[in-house]
């Protein structure tokens, strides 16, 4: 299995006679796939909420969903379950696949009780996961309706750090109105992985599914992108480096001798991690100029191989006299969604301190943002939110978690 690396400058053609000239860099980056590669193992832990909100149909629910998903597990796959109240205790210990019947029976006894305690469940989560992590793709779905109000927030994204540091992806699951979005953000993106949303009960069993698709898709793991800059070249100083695709999350640059990089986590199998680089460059020579190379460090667990290294692939300019634009499409969308995300964080900002003029304004800009890049789903949650704010109304839990997410993906059908 190997890596995708895809780039693409938002303008390849640079004026000869400009003293400094803006580019972003678009990098398209995924595993693919060769005919002899087997299917790399998951090793799954699901970290479920059980706490007293949950009583009823809530929990229903997410029982069903959650034994719908361990029987799409593979021969080979390893499982274990993590309950939490304010407690915490291991459900399933991790193990493999052969007695699936005894595994749903434990999570279907599950009961609704207590309070809330989300670091005491990812804690255990991740314990139970480094367990068999050997040559897999560990992942833990940690599904929550409410705050952490018996927990640490600051211990949970420690707990993140750790899960990183161990090569395991924390992916979470907001499920109802109540849930702290920030919280199960900052979770997901230090840890990896994808926030989901669960706005009603009979979505669980269909959050779960994409959520699983996403994850069965891992061929590489581990992954970083190393940038080497040119003289005449650096980046933008302010969040130089964020992933648009299939989320968005601003990626924190780091810097390794002379070279810079950033944590990609998983590589998907013909599914596209994005990647969007905002670049400064002096004034350059006419003629073709390098201006960067990039090349990617990753796991592969199918073979049991680490700290492998793609091609090194060279970025490259056009200088010329006679400065003729050449835009190129996909940066071009790949800048959308980040101005879209970056628009509605703004929005919230304002509405956090009472600005809700100012945020249905910004609102609105990141509606038309999502309809030039085609995201008619997120410009109708964007503008309806917008226009609620506008006639003088609050948004509701539901609306404000339903615009966090159309902010950082696009919704699929």
């Amino acid at each position: 299995m190997k890596v995708g690396l895809h780039p693409a400058l938002n303008d390849a053609n640079v004026d000869a006679h400009q003293p400094t000239s803006q580019r972003q860099l678009s990098l398209a980056i995924s595993a693919i796939a060769g005919s002899q590669d087997r299917s790399v193992p998951l090793n799954l832990c699901l970290v479920l909420d059980h706490s007293g909100s949950m009583h009823g149909r809530p929990l229903e629910t997410v029982k069903q969903a959650a034994i719908q998903l361990i029987k799409r597990l593979s021969p080979g796959d390893r499982i274990s379950v993590v309950a939490f109240d304010h407690r915490a205790k291991v459900l399933v210990s991790n193990q493999g696949i052969d007695n699936l019947e005894r595994i749903s029976q434990r999570i279907y006894n599950l009961t609704a009780d207590g309070g809330t305690a989300i670091d005491e469940g990812l804690k255990l989560g991740i314990e139970e996961v480094v367990k068999g992590k050997h040559d897999t793709v560990s992942q833990v779905f940690l599904l929550t309706d409410g705050e952490n109000e018996h927990g640490d927030n600051q211990r949970c994204l420690k707990l993140a750090e750790l899960a990183v540091e161990h090569k395991i992806t924390l992916n979470t699951l907001g499920f109802g109105a109540n849930w702290n979005q920030d919280v199960l953000e900052q979770i997901a993106d230090a840890g990896g992985g994808t926030l989901c949303y669960i706005e009603k009960p009979d979505q669980a069993v269909q959050e779960f599914g994409r959520l699983f698709n996403r994850v069965q898709a891992v061929g590489l793991t581990n992954a970083y992108l190393f940038f080497d800059l040119m003289p005449k070249v650096r980046f933008a100083e302010l969040k130089p480096v964020a992933q648009v695709a299939p989320d968005t999350i601003e990626l924190p640059l780091q810097r390794e001798g002379d070279r810079f990089m950033v944590r990609l986590g998983d590589l998907m199998i013909d599914a596209e991690r994005v990647i969007l680089a905002n670049l400064y460059m002096g004034q350059l020579s006419e003629g073709r100029q390098a201006i960067a190379n990039v090349q990617v460090s990753y796991d592969s667990p199918g073979t049991g191989e680490e700290g492998l290294l793609s091609d090194l692939i060279p970025i490259e300019v056009n200088v010329q006299s006679a400065y003729q634009p050449a835009p190129n499409a996909e940066a071009q969308k790949a800048i959308l969604a980040l101005a879209k995300y970056r628009q509605t964080q703004i929005a919230e900002a304002k509405l956090q301190q009472g600005d809700r003029a100012g945020a249905a304004t910004m609102l609105q800009t990141a509606a038309k943002t999502a309809l030039q890049m085609g995201d008619r789903s997120a410009a109708t949650v964007l503008q309806t939110s917008a226009t609620r704010l506008q006639s003088g109304e609050d948004l509701s839990e539901a609306d404000r978690k339903k615009t966090r997410i159309v902010s950082k993906t696009i919704l699929q059908d």
